[in-house]
């Protein structure tokens, strides 16, 4: 198991008990081994972050951004946190809301096809 800071165990549980729309539709998908038969597990604690999906047989993350990444000063420490992870070996793949809520299908094709790359 990957390395994290116990402080964070309380908030990933409130985080997953507030789950945003696109986290709660993407759960409904990716729980119980429905992609390629691998475990992930929501709002994990890595490192010093809480990811908001996360493989470990595929060491895959996923994060679901809403519309303040796009602002300069989160795209900054998105880029930090997806190098600290990829320190790790992780790969981390990025969704905004907008393509989980209204593209899924096209989504869950990209997730399916990492995960069997990299679980094979």
């Amino acid at each position: 198991m990957e390395r994290y800071n116990p402080k964070l165990k309380e908030n990933s549980r409130a985080l997953r008990t507030n789950m945003t729309d696109a986290e709660q539709i993407l759960w409904h998908h990716l729980r119980r081994k429905q992609i390629q038969g691998v475990q992930f597990y929501r709002q994990k604690p890595l490192l010093a972050f809480i990811v908001d999906f996360y493989c470990p047989a595929a060491k895959l993350v996923i994060e679901l951004d809403g519309s303040q990444h796009s602002e300069t000063e989160h795209q900054a420490k998105d880029q930090d946190r997806d190098a600290a992870l990829a320190g790790l070996g992780l790969r981390v793949l990025r969704f905004d809301n907008r393509q989980v809520l209204l593209e899924m299908d096209a989504a869950l094709e990209v997730i399916d096809k990492i995960v069997k790359e990299r679980v094979s």
